[in-house]
């Protein structure tokens, strides 16, 4: 009987709007090497968001090795096909609409915010330079579009960058030309509408991957991975070599001489091993080569 109580009560404060705390939230990302917004999100720099932003999804596959094989999720409509996504999650959980939660908690909300009602552009009104608005909507069409082009337009320059959506938008015709990168599961004509808010900067879920507030996103035209902050600096690395091998692997293509078997995969040919390997030395960061030397096999 206590248990089934104690379960009861847990459940019943999920269901309520909550977010983590920054001493919480500091908890679940202590892994974290950066530093925090005030809300204690993690900060990853700008510098590396930069790199990120010229490369694909191919390039991060690494962060399956590193234990993280749930973070990539595809089968998104995309605004802007041509143009990455990459920023800081920020994140929002909405639920379908049941009244009797709801009200207590725009009653809790209200008591607790001089009046202000919760709603979805409670979390947009939060956002910030560099973040990526990312909405658990359980990918729910029926519940009208998270976005059209007005809210649309407001997150894009207030971020610079856009939003993944696991639910419907609006307005398409609105949102493309401003050029923003965007992820959603369809479009629909109806506004948003019998849903309700119950979490803003929590764990939240995206197709199968788990979201933590402060996550790397990277979108590219095949889907999103949602990065682990700790783990950003040495995905990074990682693609940088796999960028340059790929650049080196189609300039040899290039010169027409080798089948792809010589080239492509794991050369045999040691004069072809060495060149390569002058190659990378020549085009990464010293400390990135020390890292290629230590894993060679």
């Amino acid at each position: 009987m206590k248990l089934a109580l104690f379960a009861f009560t847990a459940l019943a404060a999920l269901a309520q709007v909550n977010s983590l705390s920054k001493e919480q939230l500091m908890q679940y990302t202590k892994q974290n090497p950066f530093d925090r917004f005030p809300d204690g999100r993690p900060k990853v720099p700008d510098a590396l968001l930069d790199k990120l932003r010229a490369m694909s999804a191919e390039e991060i596959l690494s962060i399956v090795r590193k234990g993280y094989p749930n973070q990539y999720v595809d089968g998104f409509q995309i605004v802007n096909p041509s143009k990455n996504l990459v920023g800081r999650a920020m994140t929002l959980q909405l639920m379908p609409s049941r009244p009797d939660v709801a009200d207590v908690d725009q009653e809790k909300w209200k008591a607790t915010h001089n009046g202000a009602r919760l709603s979805h552009q409670t979390a947009i009104d939060m956002l910030q330079k560099g973040d990526v608005f990312v909405v658990d909507a359980n990918a729910n069409a029926n519940a009208g579009g998270v976005v059209g082009d007005n809210l649309a337009y407001y997150i894009w320059k207030t971020t610079g960058n856009g939003f993944v959506i696991d639910g419907a938008i609006r307005d398409l015709n609105g949102i493309i030309p401003t050029g923003m990168g965007g992820y959603f599961r369809t479009g629909v004509p109806a506004a948003i509408n019998n849903v309700m808010v119950t979490g803003i900067n929590v764990p939240v879920r995206i197709g199968h991957a788990t979201v933590v507030p402060g996550d790397v996103v990277l979108g590219d035209r095949e889907g999103v991975y949602f990065i682990p902050p700790h783990l950003v600096q040495d995905i990074i690395d990682e693609a940088d070599i796999t960028h340059v091998h790929d650049e080196w692997t189609k300039r040899k293509f290039d010169e027409g001489k080798y089948k792809s078997t010589e080239i492509y995969g794991r050369p045999t040919n040691p004069a072809l091993i060495k060149e390569y390997e002058t190659y990378l030395r020549q085009h990464v960061e010293p400390r990135i080569w020390e890292r290629y030397q230590k894993r060679k096999p």
